[in-house]
Order: C-alpha cells, then sequence, then structure tokens
C-alpha cells in the first residue's frame, strides 16, 4: 500500500473509533472525531489570533475556494470521464480527502468549510514524508500538534510536539512544502517542479559537517514563512515569551480572485497578500540594459535578466499557466523607435502579433504536437525560465544569466526602458475554461499584472557605465552589477 494509502486508512480507522477526551494534554485518544474541534481552524484562532488571520488571507485558506481550481478540476473530470479522479483536490483539499468526504472535488460545497483548503491541522499533524510529488504526505491522526519548539509546553487544547518538518531551521521542513509544489501529472509528465528546482539549486546545499542546512542556504519557509519574530506563539495567560513565531500568510504570486472569506474581510486580506507579495519581488530578480553602436549604423539592445534570490526558477509553480514577458521601448530623440511586448490591460500575451516577444513560461503540447491549456492534455513541456544557480560563487553563476538582442538598424537610441510583467493566470487559460462553460467570466476581471521591480529600468548614456565587451550597461543594483564575465552574449 502507498503511503499515502496508509496515511488515510489510519486516519480513517480512527474515526470510527468514539471521541475520547485525555486527562494529560500530551497523551493522544486513540481516535479523533470528525467534529472534533481541532480539526477547525477557528479553534485555532482563539489562542492563535495573528496566525489565523495571516493564514486566512493565505493561498492554502483559499485552495478549495478558487473558482479557477474549481472549474479546471471540473472540466478536466468531464473530460476524462473521471479518471483524473483525487489528483487536484489531494493538494487542495487534501484533509477533506484524507477523511473521505470527497473522491474527485465536485462535492466540495457539501464539505464543511473547515475541512476544505490546506488547513492547520493538515499541516501540523503531518508526521511523514513519502515520496516527492503530489502530496505524498501521512498524518497522525492524533490530537498532537506538531511543530517547531523543541521543548512545547502543555495545553488543554491539543497535546504539542516538536517535528524537524514543521522547523524552518531543517532541511526536512522543504520536503513538508516541496513534495505538495511539486507535481507529476498522470500521463508522468513533471509539470510543476519548484521542489525539484530548489533541491537542484545551492540553496539546498547542507553543511558539510553537520548534515545540515548550509549557512548561505533557504528553505521554503526562509521566504514564504519570514523572518522569524521573536515574542509569544499563543495569545493566553502564562504563555512563555522567548519564543520564535512565523508569518503564516505564505505569499508567492497568485492572490484570491473573489472577496474572501467575506465582502468585509477579502479586500484587507488581498491588500496585505498583494503588499507581501511585492516586497518579495523586490530582491528576485536582476536586470542590465546594455547599449551598444550598431555595425555599421544604428543600435543594438542587449537585455539580461537573471534569478538573484529566487531559490527556485523564476517564474515557478504553474508556469504553464503563467504569463511573465518583458516589456521594452527604445528611443531617439523622444521618439519611438521601437517597441516589444506592449501588451493592452485585459488583452491575453497569446493574442499579441510580436515577433520578438520574449516571454518566460512554460509551453505544453499534447501528443498530436499542437499547443493545448489544460494539464490532462499535456505530453511535453517547452519554454525557457530563469534558473536558480546551481553553485555559489562570490563572481555569481554566469551561466544562469539570461540574454536577448534587440537590432535597431536606422537610429542611435538615446531611452531605453524595461519592465518585466507578471500575470499568474493567462487570460487565454481563462478565455478557454469560459468558453466550456466551467468559468464565471467575472473572475478573468480580477487577474492583475504586475511589475517586477528590479526589471522596471531606464538606460540613457548619461546613467550607464562601459564595459569593453557588453557596451554601455545600467543594471537594476550595485549588488546586481553589469552582467557578469562569463555571461552569455547574444
Amino acid at each position: 500500500m502507498s503511503g499515502r494509502g496508509r496515511g488515510r486508512g489510519r486516519l480513517l480507522w480512527s474515526l470510527l473509533l468514539p471521541p475520547l477526551v485525555s486527562a494529560c494534554p500530551r497523551e493522544d485518544p486513540p481516535g479523533i472525531a470528525i467534529d472534533d474541534p481541532v480539526l477547525d481552524p477557528k479553534t485555532c484562532e482563539e489562542c492563535h489570533p495573528t496566525h489565523y488571520r495571516e493564514w486566512l488571507g493565505s493561498m492554502h485558506a483559499y485552495a478549495a475556494e478558487d473558482p479557477v481550481f474549481l472549474a479546471m478540476n471540473a472540466r478536466g473530470q468531464r473530460e476524462t470521464n473521471g479518471e483524473l479522479g483525487d489528483f487536484c483536490v489531494r493538494c487542495h483539499a487534501p484533509l477533506a480527502v484524507e477523511l473521505g468526504l470527497t473522491t474527485d472535488g465536485l462535492d466540495l460545497a457539501e464539505v464543511p468549510q473547515h475541512l476544505r483548503g490546506i488547513t492547520c491541522y493538515f499541516c501540523h499533524t503531518v508526521d511523514a514524508v513519502e515520496g516527492a510529488h503530489n502530496n505524498p504526505l501521512t498524518l497522525s491522526g492524533t490530537r498532537t500538534l506538531l511543530g517547531e519548539i523543541r521543548d512545547p509546553v502543555d495545553t488543554p487544547a491539543h497535546g504539542s510536539a516538536y517535528s524537524p518538518l514543521l522547523d524552518s531551521d531543517t532541511m526536512e521542513s522543504a520536503q513538508l512544502c516541496g513534495t505538495c509544489h511539486d507535481v507529476v501529472t498522470p500521463a508522468n509528465v513533471h509539470l510543476e517542479r519548484t521542489y525539484a528546482e530548489w533541491q537542484e539549486s545551492f540553496f539546498s546545499d547542507t553543511d558539510p559537517l553537520s548534515g545540515g542546512p548550509a549557512v548561505y542556504g533557504l528553505r521554503c519557509g526562509s521566504c514564504h514563512m519570514g523572518p522569524a519574530i521573536d515574542g509569544p506563539v499563543a495569545e493566553a495567560p502564562g504563555v512563555r515569551a522567548d519564543r520564535r513565531r512565523h508569518p503564516h500568510g505564505m505569499p508567492a504570486v497568485d492572490v484570491a480572485l473573489h472577496d474572501w472569506p467575506s465582502a468585509e474581510l477579502g479586500p484587507a486580506l488581498r491588500a496585505e497578500q498583494l503588499d507581501a507579495i511585492a516586497l518579495q519581488r523586490k530582491s528576485a530578480l536582476c536586470a542590465s540594459i546594455c547599449v551598444s553602436p550598431g555595425d555599421p549604423v544604428g543600435s543594438t539592445v542587449d537585455v539580461y535578466l537573471h534569478n538573484e534570490f529566487s531559490a527556485h526558477a523564476w517564474p515557478s509553480g504553474a508556469t504553464q499557466d503563467r504569463r511573465a514577458w518583458l516589456e521594452l521601448r527604445a528611443f531617439a530623440e523622444d521618439a519611438p523607435v521601437l517597441e516589444v511586448g506592449v501588451v493592452d490591460d485585459g488583452q491575453p500575451v497569446s493574442a499579441v502579433d510580436d515577433p520578438l516577444l520574449w516571454q518566460l513560461r512554460d509551453f505544453i503540447y499534447g501528443a498530436d504536437g499542437q499547443e493545448v491549456h489544460m494539464f490532462w492534455e499535456v505530453a511535453r513541456v517547452e519554454g525557457e525560465l530563469l534558473p536558480a544557480s546551481e553553485i555559489l560563487s562570490p563572481m555569481g553563476d554566469a551561466s544562469t544569466w539570461r540574454v536577448r538582442r534587440f537590432t535597431i538598424p536606422d537610429a542611435t537610441v538615446d531611452r531605453v526602458t524595461t519592465r518585466l510583467r507578471l500575470r499568474p493566470m493567462g487570460l487565454d487559460v481563462l478565455d478557454s475554461l469560459v468558453e466550456s462553460g466551467d468559468l464565471d467570466p467575472a473572475v478573468r476581471d480580477r487577474i492583475t499584472t504586475f511589475d517586477v521591480p528590479p526589471t522596471v529600468l531606464e538606460w540613457t548614456p548619461d546613467a550607464a557605465e562601459t564595459f569593453e565587451v557588453y557596451g554601455a550597461c545600467i543594471s537594476s543594483s550595485s549588488v546586481c552589477g553589469a552582467p557578469l564575465v562569463g555571461a552569455p552574449t547574444p
């Protein structure tokens, strides 16, 4: 039996037993009832209100409410005649699957709200990771909640114990997060590779002496649940203050597409998520613009992009659905002489007739070689992402730079602007779901187009520094610098 089967069987078996109340908080009853308050995040809010509010605004809380997930799952079940099974819902509502409340996600509206999404109980009772993809996690099925505190105190609410899987300072913690954020399709296509990308980067290096994380390493929680905050982890009398807690908003790229969980609270939570996402993007990438005289006349513009501090590829996750592209405008005496990647709001990137368009994404193809939109149709993946560096070097990993050259044959440019633009979900994907009748058209209007701050640059001759190889260059920061020696040339 698979690890998932063993975990689910143990939890389901425990649900058949009557709920017991332990006199000692650290002793687990032999079973947990499906209506046990410990399964409900609202129960956690009583002592952990800050954690709860942060989590409520996260995509973990929203995972089973996301209209795009619901639409894609409905269409996938229909088009595969149900063979998709629990492939989607096992990550979007894992506790509901573990409890046997859904097998395909089509009936999530009938599942109690507190058992949908990725809940407090689900993450904090994982006791084993038995694979590398598609949520291979097993749950203890007990009332003991696991965390990073090595000497937890007893509480009347639940048992408490330490687990390296919940400790962001350990390598094991990356397994807990990463194995859900790494997806292999039923057709055995490695479609989402965030965990694998991290494993291939120097950020996953271990210390050769201790076996723990290298001092320069990063785990998932380092960026998505950091930085840690000193202070008590609960609000209750007598709680120790010499602790640290991690933010539970877990920002990345996606945000709620409707006012979740209510019209009153939803806008504030969305704004908080957007602020956290914007903060992350400030250090994610590095960019440079280099301009050289044309041969024999005109100008050449080289744009370099580099994944600076993302511990995985950029973009990552559902890169077949995301849309990231470069917008470039070049001017000569204030007259535009070249425009690339200029996409109107509300316009799908795929609808732009631009042979110079530079996209950072995965393209997916069916068995017949035709481009497709839906993951169950995928037989092959091709694309270009910004990889995370595999080696740590004071000069950086020059092989991870990516460059595009734009030739302007009949003008000497005196100003160039760039910005890398990002949509969490491609409008063409949403249009396909609308056309199939699975998605409300209003959802499309909620998709935001972001600018990635380090790539928002303006080149002028006065601002540039001249290099023998690269020409006159500007870069997003002094830390980034001009393209490193050894970086690819166009």
